[in-house]
């Protein structure tokens, strides 16, 4: 008896974009299917490889137990940016207003906002299924357990009733469960010392917060608060804010924050939280060996992701793990079982959402036996979302040097930029890292407006081998914020026009 899949159709209207009816998840009854390709995990990495495998012609299956589209669609990348988009208007207001010549009585609701930041999600995620029902491929409602390397049991999640099982054979499995938030030692989670996945989700205020963790979620979420309201404290157990960025980018950001009101305590070690009283307290050492306890209303953990692989048999097929808990997985995501392939945030090459579609993409060609290309995990682009942006790519000048390049470096400034002025926005700079020898690109660290949107000129150049002089000859619109790059191409020739 084959699996009979019922699709629940519902019509759903999100604009002209999604004016098609939209599919929730599948509902599977009977007993084993059989497909050429089950992907388990349904975020960014794992629903882009179903759809490359479905155009590639293998009969696909997604297993997901919770978020469809994984954490970055519901309540990670997507929402976060609906959030920081009305905390830049709520800056704008509170501090910039008398600039731009706006007076008058204004209120700034949170709950507003997060309101909004759900159906920015939820609409995304609507277009996740309707992509699954396109690309005819099943969808498994449910927690996927293996039981040997061909075989699957799902336990499809119900409405409360018995459980139901229903096993799922292949030739190919790839791994996508994503990632767990890590916490600090000897912590635990409440209603007052959270993680970004509640934090995310509450249209409530607290008058104060402590953030440990000065990464992209603790500076993004830091930015959005502070802009409400909120007095802000980040710990960071290194020496500074986003750690692994560049240290000019580091300095650049802990200027604006200062600004902006955020207190930062960097060097500092979180020894404990104590949520007993009417305050959240937090015992923190410094460098200097000395103590202090913060006192909050809130705690936000966001010391990073610990790959999620508890739960779903791996043992049994004998997945290979790294030291550090992830699934080994070479340079076409395959693991040491022949059929079995691990991408996105579980194997732990770069923990971002675009290297997850990436790799998922690679995954399945590899599969499907067509031409692929191996992933540069070192040259693939990073961005933070906060104000002033933050985005960069490959080494630092530190790490260039250490790699044994003899190298080139340009800085320009967006106060020499006209359109960062017209944006009333004139911070941060450019940085571009070049080998002296060949002129090509070795990284590329920003901060400022918008930069996320100027990666991808550099990382196309970088991947495929255009100098420096071939880039400084490229046109750049007038005026705008990539006349940035122009310049910073003059200044590795030596012949930086406006600065």
């Amino acid at each position: 008896m084959s699996v009979k899949a019922r699709s629940e159709v519902t019509a759903v209207t999100l604009g002209s974009r999604w004016s098609q009816p939209l599919v929730r998840p599948t509902k599977v009854h009977g007993m084993a299917s059989h497909f050429d390709v089950v992907v388990l995990g349904a975020g960014p990495g794992g629903y882009v490889a179903a759809i490359r495998a479905a155009q590639l012609g293998l009969k696909t299956a997604i297993i997901e137990k919770k978020y469809w589209g994984g954490v970055c669609l519901n309540v990670g990348c997507i929402p976060s940016k609906a959030l920081l988009r009305n905390a830049e208007l709520a800056h704008i207001f509170r501090k910039e207003a008398k600039t731009f010549g706006i007076s008058g009585e204004v209120s700034f609701d949170f709950p507003t906002a997060v309101q909004r930041s759900r159906k920015v999600a939820d609409g995304r995620v609507k277009g996740v299924h309707f992509l699954m029902k396109k690309n005819n491929i099943t969808e498994l409602d449910g927690w996927g357990t293996f039981v040997d390397a061909n075989t699957l049991d799902v336990t499809l999640n119900g409405d409360g009733n018995a459980e139901e099982t229903v096993t799922v054979t292949f030739d190919n499995c790839i791994i996508a469960t994503g990632a767990t938030t890590k916490l600090l030692p000897g912590t635990q989670l409440s209603e007052r010392v959270v993680t970004y996945e509640e934090q995310i989700l509450t249209e409530e205020l607290p008058g104060s917060m402590v953030i440990a963790g000065a990464g992209a979620i603790g500076v993004e979420f830091a930015y959005v608060l502070a802009n409400y309201g909120v007095k802000v404290t980040i710990v960071e157990f290194l020496d500074r804010l986003v750690p692994l960025e560049d240290i000019e980018v580091s300095k650049e950001l802990a200027k604006a924050y200062k600004k902006l009101g955020v207190d930062v305590l960097t060097g500092t070690r979180v020894d404990s939280i104590d949520d007993s009283g009417e305050k959240v307290k937090v015992t923190v050492t410094g460098n200097d060996g000395a103590q202090q306890t913060l006192e909050t209303d809130k705690v936000l953990q966001a010391i990073g992701f610990q790959p999620r692989v508890d739960g779903y048999g791996l043992d049994k097929i004998g997945v290979e793990l790294t030291e550090r808990g992830a699934i080994r997985a070479d340079g076409f995501l395959r693991t040491n079982v022949p059929n079995i392939f691990a991408i996105g945030d579980v194997n732990a090459k770069l923990m971002l959402a675009h290297a997850a579609e990436a790799q998922g993409v690679v995954a399945a060609e590899t599969i499907a036996g067509v031409e692929t290309m191996e992933l540069d995990h070192v040259m693939i682009p990073r961005a933070t979302f906060c104000q002033p942006q933050i985005a960069s790519f490959g080494w630092t000048e530190e790490q260039a040097r250490l790699e044994g390049f003899d190298v080139k470096v340009a800085k320009f400034p967006f106060t020499a930029n006209g359109k960062a002025h017209g944006l009333g926005d004139p911070t941060g700079f450019v940085k571009v890292i070049s080998d002296a020898k060949y002129g090509e690109l070795l990284g590329a660290h920003l901060i400022g407006p918008e930069v996320t949107e100027l990666l991808p000129e550099l990382t196309l150049a970088q991947k495929w081998d255009l100098t420096t002089k071939e880039l400084a000859r490229n046109v750049h619109a007038h005026p705008t914020l990539s006349e940035a790059l122009q310049e910073v191409f003059h200044g590795l020739e030596g012949h930086m026009i406006n600065f």
